[in-house]
């Protein structure tokens, strides 16, 4: 059996609850896919995968259905703590090649700060696959001019996720997803 998505879409959500679990729960509905069996998987995007709208991407789950995904998530009961998720993507030139997802989790950023550092990590890894020469040092969107010239990489994109805890202390979850659909 040859287990190789052919799409993928993006999709995130936040949940607040007493208890830990419920609010995953929460976020996963918030999100569009808790009715999904999820099975998370490292950060290999396909060749040839293509990129839908969520809409689209939701559309096609059924309740119960094995759905492989790349999550970030993030969690805290500590009241106005900021938690971010995000899920960077990197997309090859050439389609028979694969490209990356990241996923990273953090407190204290807001949701733009978590999606282009996710970003950035997606391009990195492909950028050292794909042996183009860059300087980790260098700002990202320096290093993303650097990728984008060489030809080498088409696509780069995120999604993030951030929000404040809750202010009683309630368990708030936050969760970027990358949904890959057969």
């Amino acid at each position: 059996m040859n287990l190789v998505p052919k799409r993928c879409f993006f999709t995130r959500g936040v949940g607040r609850h007493k208890e830990k679990l419920q609010s995953f729960e929460l976020a996963l509905r918030n999100a569009g896919i808790e009715k999904c069996n999820l099975v998370t998987v490292s950060s290999i995007f396909p060749p040839k995968c293509r990129l839908i709208p969520r809409e689209k991407g939701l559309k096609e789950l059924h309740a119960g259905q094995v759905t492989f995904c790349v999550m970030s998530r993030a969690e805290s009961n500590e009241p106005n703590r900021l938690l971010s998720a995000s899920v960077g993507l990197a997309v090859p030139a050439e389609h028979n090649t694969y490209g990356y997802l990241s996923e990273h989790h953090s407190f204290g950023w807001n949701e733009r700060k978590a999606g282009d550092y996710a970003e950035d990590l997606a391009v990195s890894m492909l950028a050292s696959t794909l042996k183009i020469d860059f300087d980790p040092n260098k700002s990202w969107d320096e290093r993303k001019k650097i990728y984008k010239m060489s030809g080498k990489i088409v696509k780069t994109t995120s999604i993030a996720q951030s929000s404040l805890g809750d202010k009683n202390g309630l368990w708030t979850t936050v969760i970027a997803v990358a949904v890959f659909l057969f």
